[in-house]
């Protein structure tokens, strides 16, 4: 016989909307929290952004979650973007190009959701404050502007709230703490005409990055990117005259210098941290079982179970750098409901963790730093391990997408999105 649990969901972006899928598919009673009034987490696009004092935030400040700009565009294509039995290549809502604006994909979720029946498991503008043990479950306490605070008793929950919307800075620069000028994390970038005729450096070598910083020199005077890489040179840009690559920055001074570890100096107007976000579950009350060190959490078995309370405690969605985004995501709400059905088994509790142990010790022994803990690297052999788990495989088309769009995105930064072939 499987079991049948009442299961909160946190967040209605694209891992809580397939978690709620997969859950409702193995009949379990789904309520799905949502602190916005609607669908789709990071990528419902906000013009509004927060006041932004990125060196010292105010945890009472109003929060923006979205954190995508507006002219952003998908950096993996349409069949990388799409579910098992719910595909994005064959779908268009006006924009059918190979990557899409932001737009397009939210549509494409709206229409997930309604396909399969999940908005109307969803409580909106409902942000959850407090996830409490007690006794064999979990009391989820929420707080609505209509209602207030109310509360109710699940067997489980599932964590799907997103990692784009704490920001993370480059905070240990010498000197940056006291820099005068303006300082913005990427999250609050929405447009490039406040930069117009300034010197700006953006700081991170992510894809945000790189398309920020084109996007910002089409009215910048200057734009200088700094990478933690050791090996990039001063250069332009490949076809930009107005974007250097730089070595990390050595320090920066009250007057606007800005010195690199590569010697080279200039006096800039303003820092764009393109440097990524924290993980961030300030409403988890379970007895400190779950920490986040440097943006491991943990300790998590394969990233998704917390071995202590497994399985009726569960994330979905901490991994990156895996190329087949939405996929994954699905494998693992697969893997959580199928395992809160009693239809497969997870290892004991000492099992998991003492593979947690030996993975950690391998990420030390191989000088991995503690930030990379969630990155597949774009490898797939977790994808893999996930699809025999709930008896799914991943298509080698998908993985042959990757590798090419990896391979272009290395030797052609600037117009990758319009070279991939599939």
């Amino acid at each position: 016989m499987t079991n049948s649990l009442n299961v909160a969901v946190i967040g209605a972006g694209v891992s809580g909307l397939v978690t709620a899928r997969e859950l409702l598919r193995q009949n379990h009673r789904v309520t799905v929290f949502e602190k916005s009034n609607q669908i789709g987490g990071t990528w419902v696009y906000n013009d509004q952004v927060e006041v932004d004092n990125c060196l010292d935030l105010d945890p009472n400040r109003t929060i923006v979650h979205s954190s995508i700009y507006k002219s952003l565009r998908t950096n993996l294509p349409r069949p990388l973007m799409g579910f098992s039995d719910f595909s994005f290549e064959d779908k268009s809502y006006g924009d059918p190009r190979l990557f899409p604006g932001h737009e397009e994909v939210l549509r494409f979720l709206q229409d997930f959701a309604k396909e399969f029946g999940v908005g109307e498991v969803i409580r909106f503008n409902s942000e959850v404050v407090r996830a409490e043990l007690r006794g064999g479950g979990f009391v989820v306490e929420w707080w609505t502007t209509e209602g207030g605070y109310e509360e109710e008793c699940f067997d489980a929950v599932v964590v799907c709230n997103g990692h784009h919307t704490e920001p993370r800075v480059a905070d240990n620069v010498p000197g940056i703490q006291e820099w005068s000028r303006k300082q913005i994390h990427s999250h609050n970038y929405r447009v490039p005409e406040p930069y117009q005729d300034q010197v700006v450096v953006v700081i991170g070598s992510g894809a945000s990055a790189f398309d920020i910083s084109r996007e910002i020199a089409t009215t910048a005077k200057e734009v200088h990117l700094s990478s933690r890489s050791s090996n990039v040179k001063v250069t332009k840009l490949d076809g930009y005259e107005n974007i250097w690559q730089h070595m990390m920055i050595k320090r920066v001074y009250d007057d606007g210098t800005i010195e690199f570890q590569d010697g080279y100096s200039i006096v800039a107007d303003a820092i764009l941290h393109c440097t990524g976000y924290k993980f961030h579950f300030p409403f988890l009350r379970i007895n400190d079982m779950v920490h986040v060190d440097d943006n491991r959490v943990g300790p998590l078995y394969k990233h998704v179970f917390l071995p202590q309370l497994a399985p009726r405690l569960a994330f979905v969605g901490l991994t990156f750098n895996n190329g087949v985004v939405f996929r994954l995501v699905e494998l693992q709400a697969k893997w959580i409901a199928l395992a809160l059905s009693g239809k497969i088994s997870l290892p004991s509790k000492d099992e998991m963790l003492a593979y947690i142990h030996k993975f950690y010790q391998e990420m030390d022994e191989t000088g991995i730093p503690k930030r990379n803990t969630h990155s597949l690297s774009f490898q797939f052999e977790y994808v893999d391990w996930l699809a025999d788990q709930v008896g799914l495989h991943v298509e080698d088309r998908l993985k042959k997408i990757v590798d090419n769009l990896f391979e272009n995105w290395m030797a052609r930064p600037k117009g990758y999105r319009d070279v991939l072939v599939l």
